[in-house]
């Protein structure tokens, strides 16, 4: 064949089997990643709140239950009119409207204590430093008024201490006894706080009062006491110390030896007390059981907190203290 007889074929371009060039991705704005976080705290507080709420409920339903059984426990444990016995009452610790000496407490365990035709007599343990003036006296007078509608006899039973507040009780019984060594008297009454105006002017620190009357703002420890407002407070608390006085002369009567110390505010131990006439004999409350009331079963009349009570208590503060948490982590206090 002749070179000029070959057939020639135009070039084409070479085959290619590559995929063509994906178009470029635009990142996403800065806003969604923002976006996204948000969606998975809200996600997480709310599965957070759901936990808690649940925790609550529960919670609730058991703390209503430990009530209702201790009301049930109460219930049940209230004994049926018991044989000739003694009834005990306590007063311990400090004399208040919301402590366990409470004119509420002591008047209803009284109360109990005189009913019970099985009570021989009605002995009240002391083991208190005093306290309210006005608790004290509602106990005397509701001792008074039980003692003349049921014609049984009260003693006093002096223990560690029988102090202001704890005396002013003690004396409406028809006999008070101790121990050699108790802590007796402290006939008298005081008020105290704090003044702080000297150091404020040191500090350069200004008292801002504001007051509708004079004497509004009269005992205010930031504040001067005038001397129109010393003297009209220590008139009432003579007036108060008066009615202390008066109530522990009626309640002694001639047994009491006065002498200059007597109404001061002192204290004495229970030889000394006995000798001035503040208490009678010597002796605890098994002996006065035994040996005076001639009833040697003794049986508590005070009332006390069951277990479940005290469960109860203690159960409600957890449950407010993790509320209060709870609370915190979601954001709800700050």
């Amino acid at each position: 064949m002749n070179p000029q007889d070959e057939i020639t074929t135009p070039a084409t371009p070479p085959t290619s089997f590559a995929a063509p060039a994906a178009p470029a991705v635009a990142p996403p704005p800065a806003w969604a990643g923002a976006l996204e976080q948000f969606a998975r705290d809200y996600l997480k507080d709310r599965r957070s709140e759901r936990r808690w709420r649940v925790f609550f409920r529960l919670s609730w339903l058991l703390l209503i239950a430990l009530v209702v059984w201790a009301s049930f426990a109460a219930r049940n444990t209230t004994s049926a009119p018991s044989g000739p016995h003694t009834a005990l009452v306590e007063v311990r610790g400090e004399i208040s409207p919301d402590g366990e000496a409470s004119a509420e407490n002591v008047v209803a365990a009284l109360r109990a204590a005189f009913e019970d035709e099985g009570a021989q007599a009605v002995v009240l343990r002391f083991n208190s430093p005093g306290g309210s003036p006005v608790q004290a006296g509602l106990i005397n007078d509701e001792i008074q008024r039980l003692k003349a509608l049921h014609k049984k006899k009260v003693y006093a039973v002096i223990e560690e201490a029988c102090a202001s507040g704890a005396y002013y009780i003690a004396v409406a019984a028809d006999e008070i006894y101790t121990d050699k060594a108790s802590i007796v008297g402290s006939i008298g009454v005081l008020m105290d706080g704090f003044g702080f105006t000297g150091t404020m002017e040191k500090l350069g620190v200004e008292r801002r009062l504001l007051t509708a009357g004079e004497n509004k703002g009269i005992g205010d420890p930031f504040s001067p006491m005038t001397e129109k407002q010393r003297a009209y407070t220590q008139v009432m608390l003579d007036q108060i110390h008066q009615q202390f006085i008066d109530v522990v002369k009626q309640g002694r009567g001639p047994r009491l030896k006065v002498g200059p110390d007597t109404f001061s505010g002192l204290y004495w131990n229970g030889e000394q007390a006995i000798a001035m006439g503040l208490a009678d004999h010597l002796g605890s409350l098994d002996y006065v059981a035994r040996e005076v009331v001639q009833a040697a079963e003794i049986i508590d009349y005070t009332p006390k907190e069951n277990v479940a009570e005290r469960l109860a208590k203690r159960f409600g503060a957890s449950v407010g203290a993790g509320a209060v948490k709870a609370l915190r982590s979601v954001g709800s206090i700050r």
